[in-house]
């Protein structure tokens, strides 16, 4: 059985939930999912032990909430080539985050990204529960 980390920042709510449903998706798939708060993440080593990475943050103002930021800073450092992983998030206008951070990941961690970042208003709307179970058969899949 597979490991997976799910880290998100919200303003709100939304995203969090959407990582919530994500890792239903893997449990669904009979893998292990955690899903944290980005302030819950401390140092590279709290990323190590786990086979996919999931980043998630809302869009605030054109942009990823600062401690994505400050995250994905501190997880140049970790050593995550070749991992699994998936960006997502929530917006209200533009939903620039989760397209920025699953650049990130993809060209800069060099990780094996699932087929590109899932952007939901809210899980609530237009299929939002099952798109956001389903990214995560995607990523359980990608393992």
């Amino acid at each position: 059985m597979a490991k997976v980390l799910i880290v998100y920042a919200s303003r709100a709510g939304s995203t969090k939930k959407i990582g919530e449903l994500i890792a239903e998706g893997i449990r669904i798939s009979g893998h292990e999912a955690s899903v944290v708060k980005v302030n819950e993440i401390k140092k590279e080593t709290d990323l190590d032990g786990y086979d996919a990475l999931v980043l998630g943050s809302a869009t605030y103002h054109g942009d990823m909430i600062q401690g994505m930021k400050t995250l994905l800073f501190l997880a140049e450092k970790a050593n995550l080539e070749g991992k699994a992983g998936g960006a997502f998030g929530a917006f209200g206008w533009s939903g620039e985050a989760p397209g920025r951070i699953f650049d990130t990941m993809e060209n800069i961690f060099k990780m094996e990204m699932v087929s590109g970042p899932l952007r939901l208003k809210s899980a609530s709307l237009g299929g939002g529960v099952q798109m956001a179970q389903d990214y995560g058969k995607e990523i359980a899949n990608k393992m």
